[in-house]
């Protein structure tokens, strides 16, 4: 499966099955990690075979079952904390689902138990991951279109409409896809996009903003452009 495939084939999923995850599967997560934390600058831990976070009145709140495995999404306090939790975050959540598994990110529906993380004085826990083999793939949700999301045009480069249609699959707090990208023409052979992020009384709009790059980078699939 490609990272385009897992774009589409990737739902939400909150009920999984009792099932502890491969030990193949969490040599490969546990790698990505690494590395992740050290590129992104975060913390992010991988928890297994650990069931009391998904358990009780907060988790039963989210229709949550079985979740035994999870990401811990952490990092050093910064202002631009939470988007890089969430365009790296979707790098873990791409990559189990090629690896045959699902996930959800999760925003308040999880209690935090102590001894199961580790945090530095100058840290902050973000959101979790559930992760696990799901009991289904999960559903797809009513998406808004590019024009709605965007300033393409019949001019704009068919590699920027592609990215903001991968945008548009990303997984968004209450599917509010509170975001936007602006293509600014090109500049020394360079082609420029501004991604915006909207304002929502939910919140989790910036960690909403990084996991949209994420998968407008894939879906762009084009080399020669840069954020501004």
């Amino acid at each position: 499966m490609t990272l385009q495939e897992a774009i589409e084939a990737r739902h939400s999923v909150r009920a999984y099955k009792d099932q502890p995850l491969a030990d193949d599967v969490v040599k490969v997560l546990e790698e990505r990690i690494s590395d992740i934390n050290r590129d992104g600058r975060l913390h992010i831990q991988l928890i297994l075979n650990e069931k009391k976070a998904f358990q009780g009145p907060i988790a039963r709140y989210g229709s949550f079952r079985n979740v035994s495995s999870y990401f811990v999404m952490a990092g050093k306090k910064a202002d631009d904390l939470d988007e890089q939790i969430g365009y790296y975050g979707e790098h873990l959540v791409l990559l189990a689902q090629t690896l045959g598994l699902n996930t959800c990110w999760v925003g308040v529906s999880y209690s935090k138990i102590p001894g199961t993380y580790v945090l530095e004085a100058d840290e902050k826990i973000c959101c979790y991951i559930a992760l696990g083999y799901g009991e289904t793939q999960g559903v797809g949700h009513k998406i808004k279109t590019v024009e709605q999301v965007s300033n393409a045009t019949d001019s704009t480069p068919s590699w920027f409409k592609k990215g903001v249609q991968a945008a548009l699959l990303a997984p968004t707090a209450v599917n509010q896809q509170k975001f936007s990208f602006d293509y600014q023409g090109v500049e020394n052979n360079t082609h420029k996009v501004r991604a915006n992020k909207g304002f929502s009384m939910m919140g989790y709009t910036k960690i909403d903003l990084g996991i949209a790059k994420y998968h407008f980078e894939i879906g762009a699939g084009q080399e020669n452009f840069v954020w501004v």
